[in-house]
């Protein structure tokens, strides 16, 4: 068990003959007293401290503790947020894709029946155009014949509004 200054104020010590004087050695213990009871006092308030410090850093250690989960939570829903936003991106990407190619195919389609229409309406052009000069040429040649100059040189009998 340490010794406490009472312990040390208390303490008789035996005399003999030719010993150290008395009033210096109590003096001394006086000193020596006061001295402890100013470490024993300085000791208390640094445990006192102390404890305080360790709450303090106990404190500290729960908050960065708490941070530390936290900055993992952010991040594990910073990745996941990253994540899916790649995938909604790479589906927005395909789906854009396929209305592209679906648009071009209907493009191209379209523009070969167009083309097909055109051609049929060459053709059907052409057909009209030939059988209309061909009309033409075949009246031009009926036009052209004789029978329509005698035709010119029948006489026309009058008729007369006499006749009742």
């Amino acid at each position: 068990m340490p010794l406490t200054p009472l312990d040390i104020h208390n303490k008789e010590f035996s005399r003999r003959m030719r010993g150290y004087d008395e009033d210096q050695v109590n003096e001394f213990l006086d000193q020596v007293i006061k001295d402890y009871e100013g470490l024993i006092r300085e000791n208390k308030e640094l445990q006192t401290s102390l404890a305080a410090i360790e709450e303090r850093l106990g404190h500290f250690t729960n908050i960065e503790e708490t941070l530390s989960k936290a900055i993992i939570v952010a991040q594990n829903a910073a990745d996941e947020l990253k994540s899916n936003a790649k995938k909604e991106s790479q589906l927005i990407v395909r789906e854009a894709e396929k209305n592209a190619d679906r648009i071009i195919n209907e493009s191209l389609a379209k523009s070969r029946r167009i083309a097909i229409e055109m051609e049929e309406l060459k053709k059907q052009s052409m057909i009209y155009r030939t059988r209309f000069r061909s009309l033409l040429e075949a009246q031009i040649e009926i036009l052209k014949e004789e029978s329509w100059d005698s035709l010119e040189a029948i006489d026309v009998p009058q008729l007369s509004s006499d006749h009742n």
